[in-house]
Parts: structure tokens; sequence; C-alpha cells
């Protein structure tokens, strides 16, 4: 994998448009695990917007990497609602095949072929069912509406959704929650983070910054090794918070040379801190796992 991804990075081709982007790193990298697509697509990409897309796609593919190949299409998750993500703040239903409901802040939305969506399906002991369901962007029922473009990586488009009545493409198996939507805050962050790397990588090659080359490696290969780990593993959360917080120390050392590189980043460097609440929530909660008596060793759900 690092040498592949050196020699990716050393001469990296680039698209000016989204969709040529995820079209050229596809034909170049289909055939990869999804974490080295991450690490393969960050170092193509001329903007950190590009390598965030590039690690988002590959995270869901990890998520559900048994789909049908019909479903091998750019797909985005909806989950946020109204009242958030958390499983009673999903109003969207499922039922008898039919999608009905509104998802907000939807990543990727408008340019998502396949809609991956967290519906309600019922109740037990008094708690929400959920499942995941795939449908097509374009099918009848569905109507997706764009978001104004964010203060950073406005290259990457947001949306909000309405289903009415969507006849649903596919649902897969297992927990809505506890199957998919829990664990893919890790495995998103996993992922987008891979992609950052290859990204910076690339600019410590041109900038011939050796030091900055092999600190960056030497996380590369952190995020290899967890992507490999279970995702609700108390320990797989404590060492990703390590790789995040060197990989933010790595961003302070290597402003300069990732500004050089390329004049959006300056501006765009705030994707990097999205979500950070939730990362320190599960960080402290593993942290309070392992110390228990009777460490577990997976955190608990209020973690994700």
């Amino acid at each position: 994998m690092l040498s592949t991804l050196l020699a990716s990075a050393r001469a990296p081709t680039f698209a000016p448009e989204l969709r040529g982007f995820l079209a050229a790193h596809a034909a170049e990298h289909g055939d990869c695990t999804p974490i080295a697509r991450a690490f393969l697509g960050g170092a193509r990409a001329d903007r950190l917007g590009f390598a965030f897309v590039a690690g988002y796609r590959a995270a869901l593919e990890a998520l559900v990497p048994d789909r049908p190949s019909e479903l091998s299409t750019l797909a985005a998750l909806c989950a946020t609602e109204v009242a958030g993500n958390h499983p009673r703040a999903i109003e969207t239903t499922l039922e008898g095949g039919k999608l009905r409901g509104h998802k907000k802040w939807i990543t990727l939305g408008g340019a998502a072929e396949t809609l991956l969506v967290v519906a309600k399906v019922g109740e037990a002991d008094g708690r929400p069912q959920l499942s995941l369901a795939a449908v097509r962007a374009d099918a009848p029922g569905v109507r997706v509406t764009a978001l104004p473009e964010t203060p950073f990586v406005p290259e990457v488009p947001h949306a909000e959704a309405h289903f009415e009545d969507v006849e649903v493409t596919y649902v897969f198996p297992g927990d809505g929650y506890a199957d998919y939507l829990k664990p893919f805050r890790t495995v998103e962050d996993l992922h987008v983070h891979a992609a950052f790397l290859g990204y910076a990588l690339r600019a410590t090659l041109a900038a011939a910054d050796e030091e900055g080359t092999e600190r960056l490696l030497a996380v590369v290969a952190a995020v290899e090794a967890l992507a490999g780990t279970p995702t609700a593993s108390i320990t797989t959360h404590l060492a990703l918070a390590g790789v995040i917080a060197s990989t933010n120390d790595l961003v302070a050392r290597l402003e300069s040379t990732l500004t050089a590189a390329d004049p959006r980043f300056p501006r765009d460097r705030a994707l990097l801190l999205v979500a950070g609440k939730a990362r320190t929530a599960r960080r402290e909660t593993a942290w309070r796992a392992l110390t228990s008596a009777d460490a577990p060793g997976v955190v608990p759900s209020s973690a994700q």
C-alpha cells in the first residue's frame, strides 16, 4: 500500500470537476479495497473537497460491501432529520416496501445516484426499529433539493430529500442503527482521514519535505491497520483518537506546504474539524469503558 500510494502521489492526474474526478479515480483504482481507494483518491485530488469525497465514498463502500451490483453507483447516506440522527429522531418510515419521509443535510445528495436511507420499520420494547434501504435518486416520489454551498469545500454538494411512497430498490440485512448508522462515524473518520493523508502526501512529495513525508507515511500505516479492526472496539476508538490527534499536529506543521500546493486549503481546512464533538464523546466513552472494572471491549452505543 505504501509503495502504491507513493507512486500515485508522485504522478497524480487531476480532474477539474467532481464527476470527472470520481470517474477517473474509479477507472484507475476500482479494484482496490475501500481504505486503499481512500488513500489513492486523496493523492489524486487537487483540492481537499475532492479528497473528502473519495474518503466518503470509500467509507460507504466499506459500510455496505455486499450490496448488489446494481447499487455500485455514487451513493449518499440519508440519516439526519429535523431532530437529528439518533434512533428516536428518525421519523421516515418504511412500510410495505414504500418509503415516506424527509431527510436533511445529505452529503453528496445532489450528485448521488443511489440514496441509502435510514428508516423506521416499527418498534420493539418501546424502541424504534430501523432498517437501511436503497432507492434510486431519480425514482418516482423522490424530490432532492440542493442546499446552499458551505463556506468551506463548496465543491462538495449537500441536499435534502423528500420521499413520497417511494418504491425501495433494496433493503439491507440487519439492524439499520446497530449495523449501519452507529458504526458509520468510525468508518467515515478512518476513510476520510485516509484520503486527507493521501492528499497531504502529494504536497510533501512535491515540496521535497522528507520529514513531513515520513510522518505522513507513519500515520498512513496506522490508518491502514485500523481499517481492519472491529469498528466497535475500545482499542480501535482509542487508536483512532491518536491518529486524528497526530493528523491535526501534522496539519499545523504542514500548513504552508499544503497552502502552496492548493491555495484553497486555508479556506477548506475547517472540514477537518467537523464532528469534533462526536469524536470527543467517542474517545471519552472508550476511556470510561477501558478503565471500568468489567471493561467489555466494546464501546457502548451512546458513544457513537
